[in-house]
C-alpha cells in the first residue's frame, strides 16, 4: 500500500471494515453504564491492548506487500485507528453502512481539517452523483493531509527527542474521543472537536518540555541538537500560539537547564501525569544509557509529579517490558539514524576520551614492542607490507580494547552498545595500567616530537602540530596566539 498513490486510505479501510468481525469489541466490565460511559471505559482498556498506550500498534506489517520501515509502522498506526473507530461505532450503536464515511469525517477532525471534517459529515449517507464527486474530493484531501503528517512524525532524528510515541499516543486519545462524541451524537460538533484538539496540543506541548529538560539534564544540547528539536516543534504543527510559547521555553532550556519543578508546574491531571512520566522512562531507555543527571533529573520528575518510588519501580518496568517487545519499532527511526550519523557529541566524547587516554594508550603501544615500531615506520612515511598492516590493525584493537572509551574503534556493528557501556562501565574495571591517577608530565614521559606519537595523534584525530613547528613545518598555521612571523 503507497502512502503516494490516490485511494490509499479507503483502500485500508474497507480492508479494516471487512476484517472488523462480529465479536469485536469485547466487553470490559459488566457493570451497567450508557454507551458513552462503556465507551470510555473501553477506550481507556483497548489504548493498553493495542500497544498505543507507548504509541506504537502492536501489529505492524500491513497488508499489500513489503513496504518501508517507517510506512509500515505509519500504516499500521492508521489501521489501529480505524479499528479503535470501529469498536466504538459498535459500543455505541452507529449504524454499519455509514461507518466509513464516519471514520473519514474522524481522520479530517485529527487533521485539523475542520472545515473537511464538516463538509464530509454532511454528506454522511448522501447518494447523489454530486454528493460522490464532493466526497471524492474531500477524501483526497484527507489522504494528503495525513501523508504529510506521516513524514512529520517520520522519525525522531539521531539529534531530536523521542516524540513519535508520545505524540502517536496523544493523537489515538484523540481520535478515540472524537469517535465517542460522533458516533454518541448521530452527528459531527465542530465546536468540540476543535476543544479536543487544542487540549491534545497542550499536551504535546507538555511532552516537549519534559523531553527536552531531561535532554539537557545531563549537558546542555549541542547546535545541531538545539535546531533537530526545534524543527520536531515546528512538525508538529501545533496551533501559532503554543508553538510560539513553546519554542520560547525550550529555548530557555537550552540557555539554562532547568529544574523539574519548573517543568510541572503547569501539569494537571492524573493521566497527564502519568503519561509524561512514562515517555520520560521510554526515552531514557531508548537513549542506551541513563546518566546519573538523567537519573537525578527522573527522580525529581517522578516525585514533583507524585508519584512514590514503588510506583515509579512498576512504571519503570512496564516500559522495560514495552522497549523488549517493541524494540525494533521503537528504534525504527532511533537507532537507524544514530547508526548512520556520527553526531558531533559523539565525535567530542571520542576526543576527550582519547586525549584523557593519551599517555597511558601511548605506554601501553609502547609494551607491545612490535606495534610501536610499525607506527613509527608508518609516520616516517615507509610502507608497510599486508602482514604487518594486518598485525598493527590486530594490536591496535587489543589496545582499543583495553580501554572502554576507545573500545567502539574496535566494534564495527557494536557503536551503540559500546558507547553506553563506556559511560557507565564503573571506572575501577578498567585494567590496572589505566588507574586514575595525573597523567605524567610531558617533560617525563612523552616526546610530542616522537613520530609514533605523531602517528597515533592523526589516527585518532587529535593535534599533530610539533612543539615549535612553523607554518612551513606542518603546512598548516600554527594555533593562535603563538602565531608564526611569517603567518598569513
Amino acid at each position: 500500500m503507497n502512502l503516494g498513490k490516490a485511494g490509499w486510505l479507503s483502500g485500508l479501510l474497507a480492508e479494516a471494515v471487512a476484517a472488523h468481525g462480529p465479536d469485536r469489541p469485547r466487553p470490559v466490565s459488566d457493570v451497567p453504564a450508557s454507551p458513552r460511559a462503556r465507551a470510555r471505559q473501553w477506550l481507556r482498556s483497548a489504548m493498553r491492548e493495542s500497544g498505543l498506550l507507548f504509541g506504537t500498534p502492536r501489529e505492524l506489517t500491513p497488508s499489500g506487500g513489503p513496504a518501508a520501515p517507517e510506512e509500515q509502522l505509519f500504516l499500521a498506526v492508521i489501521r489501529t485507528f480505524a479499528e479503535l473507530g470501529l469498536d466504538l461505532a459498535v459500543i455505541a450503536g452507529a449504524p454499519v453502512a455509514t461507518r466509513t464515511e464516519w471514520l473519514f469525517v474522524l481522520f479530517a477532525a485529527l487533521c485539523g481539517d475542520f472545515d473537511d471534517a464538516e463538509a464530509l459529515a454532511s454528506l454522511v449517507g448522501v447518494t447523489t452523483a454530486a454528493a460522490e464527486r464532493s466526497r471524492k474530493k474531500l477524501r483526497a484531501r484527507v489522504e494528503a493531509h495525513l501523508a504529510e503528517r506521516a513524514m512529520s512524525l517520520a522519525g525522531d532524528p539521531a539529534y531530536g527527542l523521542l516524540l513519535h510515541n508520545g505524540a502517536v499516543y496523544v493523537d489515538a486519545e484523540t481520535f478515540g474521543r472524537h469517535a465517542i462524541d460522533t458516533f454518541s451524537r448521530g452527528a459531527f460538533r465542530r465546536d468540540f472537536a476543535e476543544r479536543r484538539a487544542a487540549w491534545a496540543a497542550r499536551r504535546k506541548a507538555m511532552l516537549v518540555e519534559v523531553l527536552a529538560a531531561l535532554a539537557c539534564a545531563e549537558r546542555q544540547p549541542s547546535y545541531p541538537a538545539r535546531r533537530a528539536i526545534l524543527r520536531q516543534i515546528e512538525d508538529l504543527r501545533l496551533p501559532a500560539d503554543v508553538a510560539d510559547h513553546l519554542r520560547a521555553r525550550v529555548k530557555s532550556f537550552f540557555e539554562r537547564r532547568p529544574s523539574s519543578s519548573t517543568v510541572v508546574k503547569n501539569i494537571r491531571g492524573a493521566d497527564t501525569r502519568r503519561f509524561l512520566l512514562q515517555q520520560a522512562l521510554l526515552a531514557a531507555r531508548v537513549d542506551g544509557r541513563t546518566s546519573k543527571e538523567e537519573r537525578t533529573f527522573l527522580a525529581s520528575l517522578s516525585r514533583k509529579l507524585g508519584f512514590g518510588a514503588e510506583e515509579v519501580h512498576r512504571l519503570e518496568l512496564e516500559v522495560a517490558e514495552f522497549y523488549a517487545r517493541n524494540r525494533q519499532v521503537v528504534d525504527v527511526f532511533t537507532v537507524s539514524a544514530a547508526a548512520g550519523v556520527m553526531g558531533e557529541e559523539m565525535v567530542s566524547a571520542v576526543q576527550a576520551a582519547a586525549e584523557k587516554n593519551f599517555h597511558r594508550l601511548m605506554q601501553e603501544i609502547r609494551e607491545t614492542g612490535e606495534l610501536s615500531v610499525l607506527l613509527g615506520r608508518l609516520a616516517r612515511g615507509q610502507k608497510l607490507t599486508r602482514e604487518e598492516h594486518a598485525r598493527m590493525r590486530a594490536q591496535l584493537i587489543d589496545v582499543a580494547k583495553a580501554i572502554p572509551a576507545l573500545a567502539i574503534f574496535a566494534a564495527p556493528g557494536g557503536v551503540l552498545l559500546l558507547i553506553a557501556l563506556a559511560k557507565v562501565l564503573p571506572f575501577s574495571l578498567l585494567p590496572s595500567a589505566f588507574t586514575e591517577e595525573p597523567a605524567p608530565a610531558s617533560n617525563e614521559t612523552l616526546d610530542p616530537d616522537d613520530p609514533a606519537n605523531r602517528a597515533l595523534r592523526r589516527a585518532l584525530g587529535l593535534d599533530t602540530t610539533p612543539a615549535g613547528a612553523d607554518e612551513e613545518d606542518t603546512g598548516q598555521p600554527p594555533p593562535a596566539p603563538a602565531r608564526s612571523a611569517s603567518g598569513q
